[in-house]
């Protein structure tokens, strides 16, 4: 186990973490009043939606990653990806509270196939029925996410003062 200080820094990740996940969002609410709003969903506007939810995820696998290093650090290598998220929703005896619940974990397992599937798509055109139904995982993720950051931040928080 890592000392107090190491405990600190992983805080000021969630922190950091949960600010740049809400700007990501409330860039997302200001395209889908503005541009979406304007333009309808267009091949432009499509673009900018799957990038903000690319980034969403990306954002959050980075906390993830930090988290794993920090308590297990033991992910295949084949898949580590998905690896790494479903043991964010694990519950780990003696060494740690699960990050995710498995409502969160579930909706944010779409937007990570969503972005490897943007990753290796190299076409500009997204089928907007299918980013429809990604929208909304990113969405409902969004508000679980918030509660399972406090949640696991408040775990580290007892286990910085232990």
């Amino acid at each position: 186990m890592n000392d107090q200080s190491d405990i600190a820094v992983l805080r000021g990740e969630i922190s950091k973490t949960r600010a740049i996940v809400e700007d990501i969002y409330q860039f997302y609410t200001q395209v889908n009043s503005n541009e979406i709003r304007v333009l309808g969903k267009t091949r432009s506007t499509a673009l900018i939606v799957a990038q903000i939810i690319e980034n969403y995820y990306t954002c959050l696998e980075t906390l993830f990653l930090r988290v794993s290093q920090f308590f297990e650090n033991n992910l295949q290598q084949d898949k580590w990806h998905s690896d790494l998220l479903n043991k964010m929703a694990l519950r780990i005896d003696g060494v740690r509270e699960p990050l995710l619940n498995d409502t969160t974990n579930k909706n944010l397992v779409e937007i990570m196939r969503f972005r490897h599937f943007k990753r290796y798509y190299f076409s500009l055109d997204y089928d907007w029925e299918k980013l429809d139904f990604v929208i909304r995982k990113f969405e409902k993720s969004y508000i679980l996410i918030q509660n399972d950051l406090k949640s696991f931040d408040q775990f580290l928080q007892k286990l910085q003062a232990s």
